[in-house]
């Protein structure tokens, strides 16, 4: 651990690297899987108010640690942590942290369920602290879905520092045709919601 390392993730429990395990973090036979959500961990999240980093009860605020793509549509497939914890997430974890790791989906283990929502399988670059007063979670029929709400500050980081605006432009503008797709089947209303989605979401990258 260092010494930016929050109390509250550091009385996590580490792996055989060395790296903390959140706690909605699956153990499969013994070893913690971070690919996986342990069962019911969202609705325990949801029904204690419960950090989804570190498992503490949650504070007034709530961040969503999210890709840029989240920050066009404000949807999360994840609960809200602390401030803290969602910081030290975006700049320790190393799929978020190394834009080249890629998501490992190969051996995956029975009865895995994968987040509710269309997942976007890409690194984006860029993760972003979405910090929010007000926040929503919502049924699909694939599971709950967070509307994250307002921001009230937003932190953009790429490979663990503060991210730049080159980089959070790059990000969005290579994920925003796989939103349009979508929005193009739904049909033209769809399209012009998105594209004022995403002049909102430009609005907030950092200068």
């Amino acid at each position: 651990m260092t010494a930016a390392t929050p109390r509250r993730i550091a009385a996590l429990p580490a792996d055989r690297h060395g790296y903390p395990v959140p706690w909605f973090v699956a153990t499969i036979d013994g070893t913690p899987d971070f690919r996986v959500i342990k069962p019911g961990a969202i609705r325990d999240a949801l029904r204690f108010r419960l950090c989804w980093i570190c498992g503490q009860p949650a504070g007034a605020n709530a961040a969503f640690v999210i890709g840029p793509m989240c920050a066009v549509n404000r949807v999360s497939a994840e609960p809200p942590s602390h401030r803290d914890c969602a910081i030290y997430a975006a700049t320790h974890c190393p799929f978020l942290t190394r834009p080249g790791m890629r998501r490992r989906d190969t051996a995956l283990p029975d009865g895995h369920v994968d987040p509710a929502g269309v997942m976007i399988a890409r690194n984006p670059g860029v993760a972003l602290v979405w910090v929010t007063r007000r926040w929503q979670p919502f049924n699909t029929d694939g599971g709950v879905l967070f509307d994250v709400g307002d921001p009230v500050e937003t932190l953009w980081f790429a490979q663990g520092r503060p991210a730049t605006r080159g980089e959070v432009e790059a990000s969005i503008a290579s994920g925003l045709p796989l939103l349009r797709a979508e929005a193009v089947q739904e049909g033209a209303r769809a399209v012009v919601e998105l594209d004022r989605q995403h002049r909102a979401a430009l609005a907030l990258v950092p200068a």
